[in-house]
């Protein structure tokens, strides 16, 4: 995992912002330059994606163990709050639910954690005969129309998803669609935004409501007429608007 500052911000609080998988950290940037004058921001590049493409994706545990030891190291033990999406979003859970004092807060975005077992089952299979579909901008088009990625931001999603390992893909779909809810996330002491699209999947929505939930003192934001990811990637304004009003007592 490579591990970024967006800014000069020299600020004692800060804050991580996780991309989701298959992307990379300029799927961040749009929120991390509208928090960046006030906290010191880092949009760490989870391991198999972006820059970060030689590394090979082993797990969503594996990732959550470096992310505590760059905190560990880094940050004294402790940031500000941790921000992510989807894949990153496992990984902010797994990171709260191995470290209970590890963030002051924690903004939760569409994270799966009821464990998908068809989904798991069929990753090797899937990219094991549809890989090279990756490398081809006609399909990478509709890939990012799927994923709501902006125009602007396509160029890049495009590079880097080409670049993507096949056993990073792999073990990536494997760890996401099986990723289940860890039972010492309710000892977390950072307060937790749980958010979800309303016009998410009915799994997603279970899967929101299931980490409300299981942290007692969280609360739960539905992004009305939003899809997947579409919040924090096309909606960065709105983003810092509810990431705002979490913080403020």
């Amino acid at each position: 995992m490579l591990f970024n500052q967006s800014n000069n911000n020299n600020s004692s609080d800060v804050v991580i912002l996780l991309h989701g998988g298959g992307l990379s950290s300029w799927a961040t940037r749009p929120v991390a330059a509208r928090l960046e004058k006030n906290y010191r921001t880092f949009t760490p590049i989870i391991d198999g994606h972006g820059e970060d493409y030689e590394k090979t994706f082993s797990s969503i545990e594996d990732c959550a163990a470096e992310l505590i030891d760059y905190i560990d190291k880094e940050h004294q033990g402790k940031v500000f709050a941790l921000c992510g999406l989807s894949l990153g979003a496992q990984i902010a859970v797994e990171v709260l639910a191995q470290r209970s004092a590890i963030a002051d807060y924690a903004i939760i975005e569409s994270a799966l954690v009821t464990p998908i077992k068809m989904m798991s089952a069929l990753a090797t299979l899937t990219y094991g005969l549809g890989y090279g579909l990756i490398k081809k901008r006609w399909f990478s088009q509709m890939q990012a129309k799927e994923l709501l990625i902006p125009d602007d931001m396509f160029k890049d999603y495009y590079r880097d998803t080409a670049k993507m390992s096949k056993q990073s893909l792999i073990n990536i779909s494997k760890s996401n669609a099986g990723y289940s809810l860890p039972q010492t996330l309710s000892k977390t002491e950072a307060k937790v935004l749980v958010v979800v699209g309303g016009k998410e999947r009915t799994f997603m929505k279970a899967s929101a409501t299931k980490l409300h939930s299981a942290i007692k003192s969280s609360r739960l934001y539905v992004a009305q007429d939003l899809k997947h990811g579409e919040l924090s990637i096309c909606k960065p304004d709105q983003y810092l608007d509810v990431f705002e009003g979490f913080i403020t007592p």
